[in-house]
């Protein structure tokens, strides 16, 4: 009678298998970021790419080189606004634009790329808190929607953003339409304010500043109703556990 058994794995396939484990790539996910953190410290990659890109001309070449290179510093916590400010500054609002909204599409896929390549399987068994759960359901069935919101109030980190909706379901498509849709007003803004900074009194500039101001009080002031309506929310599921009729006034002898 033939043996049936399965033959244990080799040393060779029992560490491929550790390396390929969802934690094994969580810790790489982990030590890239924190490489690219340290990077950005050490390097100051948006004055690199002002001062080694302002003595030349702005073509094709200098535009391309200028958007992978913002697509790699978003996805490494480089803030946005200072890009898209040096994007202005040295290309101009025309060519500046597209070269900040595309690079920050890029950004983007690649953080969420990693995201979901590296993290997804190790964190999603993790979502068990209420407010976790509720993001994440948010996030699976609405996710354009979800996505749209959260890139058109400024002030939320972007990469981080794209990180954590890649733990999520939501699909490639609805993230990558709603972060450019919902980014491009604000990186224009960003861009418009970087070309004409030389002339602060400018109307472009000044209409760019307050299209800022605006959205960033806009932005405050969901988060403030937001954060009142969770604060009461504990008080408003006790009255509605209540037995009907209970809420009468108990007296003193009651």
């Amino acid at each position: 009678m033939l043996d049936s058994a399965v033959p244990s794995p080799g040393p060779a396939e029992r560490c491929v298998r550790v390396l390929l484990s969802p934690w094994s790539r969580l810790v790489l996910l982990i030590a890239l970021l924190v490489a690219a953190v340290i990077t950005v410290l050490a390097c100051h990659p948006e004055r690199l790419l002002t001062d080694g890109l302002a003595t030349r001309t702005p073509g094709v070449a200098s535009l391309t080189v200028f958007t992978l290179a913002y697509g790699l510093c978003t996805a490494a916590f480089v803030p946005r606004p200072v890009i898209s400010l040096a994007a202005g500054s040295l290309f101009g609002t025309a060519a500046g634009t597209p070269a900040a909204v595309v690079g920050t599409v890029l950004g983007s896929a690649l953080s969420f790329g990693l995201g979901r390549l590296l993290g997804q399987q190790a964190l999603r068994p993790l979502l068990r808190g209420r407010w976790l759960t509720a993001a994440d359901r948010q996030l699976s069935r609405h996710g354009f929607r979800s996505m749209l919101a959260l890139r058109l109030l400024p002030g939320v980190p972007f990469a981080a953003t794209s990180y954590c909706a890649a733990v999520s379901r939501v699909g490639w498509s609805p993230f990558l339409l709603a972060t450019a849709l919902g980014s491009a007003p604000n990186t224009v803004a960003y861009v418009i304010a970087g070309s004409h900074a030389s002339s602060p009194t400018s109307p472009a500039f000044l209409a760019a500043t307050a299209f800022l101001a605006v959205t960033g009080a806009a932005a405050v002031l969901v988060a403030w109703r937001r954060r009142g309506r969770r604060f009461s929310l504990p008080g408003r599921q006790r009255a509605s556990s209540r037995v009907p009729g209970s809420n009468a006034p108990c007296s003193a002898g009651d």
